[in-house]
């Protein structure tokens, strides 16, 4: 059984910075695509941030500059630093990796979403 557990989530001032982790654990041969995604209240889950197995990277508009997605392979852990965070940064944020575990077919997986709040 895979699963996906995020942390580092919080309350931060506006400039803030915080880390968020994702862990995934359970049998795993090798997982692919791994992203951050986000979702506030009344609005619909949106990307933030996506890496692959090689390290190419992917940002929405609204965060580029601003936010640094990475990966340990050996760890089968992605991080996402949040620099000078703003109120509208405010929302659920999950992890979904794409995982090829004991079924032998790559599976999507979702965390079960960490809270980040930026407000003075």
């Amino acid at each position: 059984q895979v699963q996906l557990v995020e942390s580092g989530g919080g309350l931060v001032q506006p400039g803030g910075s915080l880390r968020l982790s994702c862990a995934a654990s359970g049998t795993i041969f090798r997982i692919n695509v791994m992203g951050w995604y986000r979702q506030a209240p009344g609005k619909q889950r949106e990307l933030v941030a996506t890496i692959t197995s090689g390290g190419n990277t992917n940002y929405a508009d609204s965060v580029k500059g601003r936010f640094t997605i990475s990966r340990d392979n050996a760890k089968n852990t992605v991080y996402l630093q949040m620099n000078s965070l703003k109120p509208e940064d405010t929302a659920v944020y999950y992890c979904r990796a794409y995982i090829l575990g004991a079924t032998m077919v790559f599976n999507e997986y979702w965390g079960q979403g960490t809270q980040v709040t930026v407000s003075s």
